[in-house]
C-alpha cells in the first residue's frame, strides 16, 4: 500500500448557510497534494455548496478552509484564485460572446493579448483538446456542449495551477466526449495538478478518481480510496444507492 499524501486542502468543522438554509453541516475533508478527489453524492447533497464554499463564492459560516495549512475561509475570491486555484463550475462560466482565444486570453491574468499566452502551454491545451485550435477565433456561445466544456477546463489550467476544482464536467455530454476529458484530467495528475472533481457519472468518477469522499446532508459520511469504492458493491449500494454492475 502506498503511504497517503499529504493533504494540500484541509477543510474541518466547515458549516455554510445560504439565507435561512444551512447546507453544510461540519464538512471535514482532504484532498491530497497531486491525487485527483472525487466528491460523490446525491442531487443537494452538498457537493457544489463544498465548492463554492473553498472558493470564497458562499462563506464558511463556521470550521476552517486551509490550503497547505494556510486559512481561505476569510480570503475574497480572487485572491483565493491568485493562491492557485482554478474554479469549473457546473454552468462552465465562460464567455459566450467572446472568441475561445478571448476567454483564454482573459483566463490567463499574466496575459494582456494573445501575443503574451505561454506558448508551450498553449500547444499543450491543444493537444487536450484539439478542438479549440480549431475554433480558436469562433464565438465560444456557438461551440457545442462539449466543445464549451473543454474551454472551460482550459480556461482553468491557461496557467499552472495548485488545485482545480471542477463540477460535474461530464454531465449530458457525450460517451466519447467524456473519455477526452478522462484523458486530459489523466494528464493534468501526471503533472502533479490536485483536483477536486464533483462527479455524478460513476465510471468517469473511478478511472481518474485516486481518492473519494461521499456526502449526505451536508456531511461527509465516508472517505478512502477509489480503489476501495469500486470494489464494494454493497458500499456503493448503500452510500449511493448504485452499483458498479448497474452503471457497466
Amino acid at each position: 500500500m502506498t503511504q497517503a499524501r499529504e493533504p494540500l486542502l484541509e477543510l474541518q468543522g466547515v458549516h455554510t448557510h445560504i439565507g435561512a438554509y444551512h447546507i453544510l453541516h461540519g464538512v471535514d475533508l482532504a484532498v491530497p497534494e497531486g491525487e485527483v478527489t472525487v466528491l460523490l453524492g446525491r442531487n443537494g447533497a452538498g457537493k457544489t455548496t463544498t465548492l463554492r464554499t473553498v472558493m470564497g463564492l458562499l462563506r464558511a459560516s463556521r470550521g476552517e478552509v486551509r490550503l497547505r495549512g494556510q486559512p481561505l475561509q476569510a480570503l475574497p475570491t480572487p485572491e483565493i484564485a491568485r493562491a492557485g486555484i482554478a474554479y469549473v463550475p457546473e454552468s462552465m462560466g465562460i464567455f459566450s460572446d467572446l472568441t475561445v482565444q478571448e476567454n483564454m486570453v482573459l483566463a490567463a491574468r499574466a496575459a494582456r493579448h494573445a501575443g503574451e499566452l505561454d506558448a508551450a502551454r498553449l500547444q499543450w491545451i491543444f493537444g487536450l483538446f484539439p478542438a479549440l485550435r480549431k475554433f480558436w477565433l469562433y464565438p465560444a456561445g456557438k461551440l457545442s456542449g462539449g466543445q464549451k466544456q473543454m474551454l472551460a477546463v482550459a480556461r482553468a489550467i491557461a496557467e499552472p495551477r495548485t488545485l482545480i476544482l471542477i463540477d460535474e464536467p461530464s454531465k449530458g455530454l457525450a460517451p466519447a466526449i467524456v473519455a477526452n476529458l478522462v484523458v486530459a484530467l489523466r494528464e493534468l495528475r501526471a503533472q502533479r495538478t490536485t483536483i477536486l472533481l464533483v462527479e455524478q457519472n460513476f465510471q468517469m468518477a473511478r478511472s481518474i478518481g485516486d481518492t473519494v469522499a461521499v456526502m449526505d446532508d451536508g456531511r461527509i459520511v465516508h472517505s478512502g480510496s477509489m480503489a476501495d469504492l469500486a470494489a464494494d458493491e454493497a458500499l456503493q449500494q448503500r452510500l449511493l444507492g448504485l452499483s458498479l454492475g448497474a452503471h457497466a
